[in-house]
This record gives C-alpha cells, structure tokens and sequence, in this order.
C-alpha cells in the first residue's frame, strides 16, 4: 500500500486526486477556487457568501454549545469547510492543509500513515454544520429583536437555575434592562421584581446579589415591591454587597437604598446600620471615582435628614472625615457634604466635634463666596454653630484664616438678605475679643473694605 507522497507543485499546493489541486483557505476563497474531486473547480460567488456567512453566525454564537461532530479535531472549533481523508477522519480544510505543510504525512487524530492522496470535501457535513448554525442564530436574532420575549424567556430560566447559569441570566436580564426601556415594564408586569427580589437573602452570593442589585436599580418599584426588599436580611445583603462588590456594583447599592427610603419616614432604623454608615464613608474618600463620592454623598444627606439617626453618624467620627474631604470635593459634592455637616452641627456633639476638627474653620471658611450661594449659607451656618459653642477660642481662629473678609464680602454683595443679616451677626460676634483698630488689622482688610 503506497504512502501518501505530497505533490511536487508549489509548497502550499495538494494533490486531491485526478490531477487537481487543492490551496490553502484563504488563497481557495481569495481566487475563488476550492479543492473537489478531480481538477480545479471554480467555486460561484455564492458559495462563497455562504462560508463567509457561516463564520460570521459562528462567531455571534460563539458561547453556544456545538455537537462535537462539527469541531475539528485539530483546532477544536467548528469546522468552516470540513475534508474528510482516506482515513474517515474530518477535519477543516485549512487545519490539515496546515498539518501537511509541516512535513507530516499521517492522520491527526489515528496517526495512521495516508495511503491515499487525496482530501474530499464532506458536503454533507457541511450542510448540517450550515443548517444547525442558521438555525441557532435567527432564533438568537429573533430573541434580540423580539425584547418581550426575550425577558420572559429570562425570566422563565431563572426560575429553573442556579449557580453560574442562575448568574449569567441575571447579567443578560441586566443588559436587556438597560438597554430598552420597554424590558423595564415587561418585567414588572410579568411579577419580575418578586423574581429578583426572591434571589436575595442570607445565603446569597455576592455576584448573584451584584447582578440582581444591578437589574432593581433600573426598575420603577411599587409599594410592595420595595416593601419586599426592606426585610432586614436583604438590606444586610445589600450592605455587605456595597462594601465588598466592584465599583458599579457600590454605586449600584447605594442608588437601591436610596430609592427604598424615599418616603419612608418610619421605616429609618433599617439604615441604623454601622456596616453601612463606615461603608459610606469609605466611597466618600475615594479619590478615583467622583462618581462612587457623589452616590455616598447622596445617602449619607438622606440618612442624616432623620434626626434619630444623626447621632449614630457622629458617632462613627464621620465629621473629621467629611471635613477633611471638603477641598478635594466638586461642586455639586460639596454642597451635600455641606448640607450633611450642617444637620450634623444641630446635635451638641455635632457641633463639639466640629469644633474640635483643627480644619473645620479654615476649610469652611475657604467656601464662602466661593462655589454657590447655597453653599455659603451651609457654610455660614456651620461656622455659626461652633463659633457660638466656644466663641473666645474660635473667633480668633477664625479672623486668622481670614473669616471676617468674606464675611463683608457677603455683606456687600447681592446675595439673599438673610445671609447678609447672618454674616453681620457672625462679624459681630468675631469682634468681640479685639478692639476696632486690632480687629481691622487683624482681619488684614483692603482700604475699601475698612
């Protein structure tokens, strides 16, 4: 029985028996040749667009399960255009044009030496490989389109799974969630929010919690349905997931119990929690992401907005902190760190621990004038409170980080008459400890000013 001898054409050249000859792939596709039973033939344009459209389904669907049949056993993918060899085995045409040019002369997958030269196109194969990838991809395509259905399909195989194929559900629902607005209502009215909210508790994963935290944020949630998610296990998972998830997964948490406590004005003690709070100021000194800054920023204001629970913030050291992140906030941040601090500054231990930040003083006093008029009445409120509390001691602190400039700055401008009447008042109280002409030049004030 012969050998299999390679023909003695080009290198890259095969001898398919009758005297033609096979190309690598993309030599066949680029001249429009491909190898078959004896001689050259010359492959139609449309076939191939067909192959061509065959890679491209293969590459959409490429997280799909393929019988095995279809994969070469060479490269382990689906096979494009499948040859079978005297052997029987098949493989892609390109993987074992391959194997040849690298001097081996024997069967991939048998090793058995090759009495026959010749490669014969599998067609029927190929048509099997051609109709089972069709059918899998406009039935893809058909879901993508069809969003409705595509959620509730979702949402019927989440009611099935667990584990990895439970998480990977959860982040398409995401995706489809985010992406179209009419995926929002599909869910809600096919009782998806009880779905979801069901997958949280004691004993969820945190990967599950990030991906169901995600999908909830983007949902309009009735009264029942954050009723639900106020159980005080799923805000403790909540809270756990805020503290250790990514960085989307944080905000993502915040924005969740945020929507929960709109409203809820007897509900607050859900967010007594200490985990909470110190995961809070953990975003809120977070130097890379304003983003994730602002979203603590935004529930911290609405925990302190309920009185029984301003104590509790005091009392994990919030205050330094808060102050100490003031020159590095944006605007709009600085104004919620401000609105916290001045509810803060209503309690005795508020204000006490206000005043006894070294920075409180010169780093309010700097904000005055300085982003919004909102911003300096929080200020000036502030500032009120703890040169009240001990005005021998922080007056003159005060005048030296150049309090009694800005406060005539407000004097003199056209801001709100209330504010005017408050920076009098917090001047006057400044004065008490100097005489005019040692306060004048204590203040370091400009002629026109004095």
């Amino acid at each position: 029985m012969p050998m299999y001898q390679p023909s003695r054409g080009r290198g890259d050249e095969y001898d398919v028996g009758g005297g033609g000859q096979v190309l690598d792939l993309e030599t066949a596709v680029k001249d429009g040749i491909l190898g078959g039973g004896g001689g050259v033939v010359v492959v139609h344009s449309g076939a191939i667009e067909k192959k061509l459209s065959l890679k491209k389904m293969i590459e959409e669907l490429d997280s799909i399960e393929v019988p095995s049949v279809f994969i070469c056993p060479i490269s382990l993918e689906p096979m494009l255009d499948p040859v079978t060899l005297c052997t029987g085995q098949t493989y892609e045409r390109s993987n074992i044009l391959k194997w040849f040019s690298l001097g081996h002369f024997t069967c991939p997958t048998t090793m058995q030496e090759l009495w026959d030269d010749s490669i014969t196109p599998n067609n029927t194969l190929h048509q099997l490989i051609y109709s089972w990838f069709s059918q899998k991809y406009l039935a893809m395509k058909k879901r993508s389109e069809d969003v409705q259905g595509r959620v509730l399909e979702i949402l019927e195989t989440l009611k099935k799974v667990k584990g990895e194929a439970r998480v990977s559900a959860l982040k398409e629902l995401r995706q489809v969630v985010t992406a179209h607005e009419s995926a929002k209502k599909t869910v809600a009215d096919n009782s998806g929010v009880s779905l979801i909210t069901s997958l949280l508790g004691p004993f969820t994963k945190h990967v599950v919690a990030s991906e169901a935290i995600g999908i909830l944020v983007h949902l309009d949630l009735n009264s029942d349905g954050k009723a639900n998610l106020m159980q005080p296990n799923k805000i403790s998972l909540m809270v756990d997931t805020l503290n250790e998830g990514s960085i989307d997964t944080k905000i993502n948490c915040t924005k969740l119990l945020e929507m929960l406590m709109e409203g809820k004005d007897s509900e607050w003690e859900v967010l007594s929690s200490l985990s909470l709070l110190v995961g809070l100021l953990r975003l809120i000194k977070d130097k890379r992401h304003p983003n994730v800054v602002l979203s603590g920023l935004r529930l911290l204001k609405l925990i302190s907005s309920h009185e029984l629970l301003r104590n509790s913030i005091v009392g994990i050291g919030a205050i330094p902190q808060l102050v100490e992140v003031l020159p590095n906030l944006n605007a709009e941040c600085l104004e919620l760190a401000l609105v916290i601090l001045e509810a803060l500054s209503t309690l005795p231990e508020g204000a006490l621990a206000l005043m006894d930040c070294h920075s409180t003083i010169p780093n309010v006093v700097k904000l005055l004038m300085k982003v919004s008029e909102s911003c300096t009445q929080f200020a000036l409120s502030i500032l009120g409170a703890v040169c009240k509390l001990a005005p021998e001691k922080c007056a003159s602190v005060a005048v030296e980080a150049g309090l009694a400039a800005k406060l005539l700055l407000v004097i003199q401008s056209g801001c709100n008459p209330v504010l005017k009447q408050r920076s009098a008042e917090l001047l006057k109280l400044c004065s008490l400890n100097y005489s005019e002409t040692m306060f004048i030049s204590k203040c370091r004030l400009t002629k026109t000013m004095q």
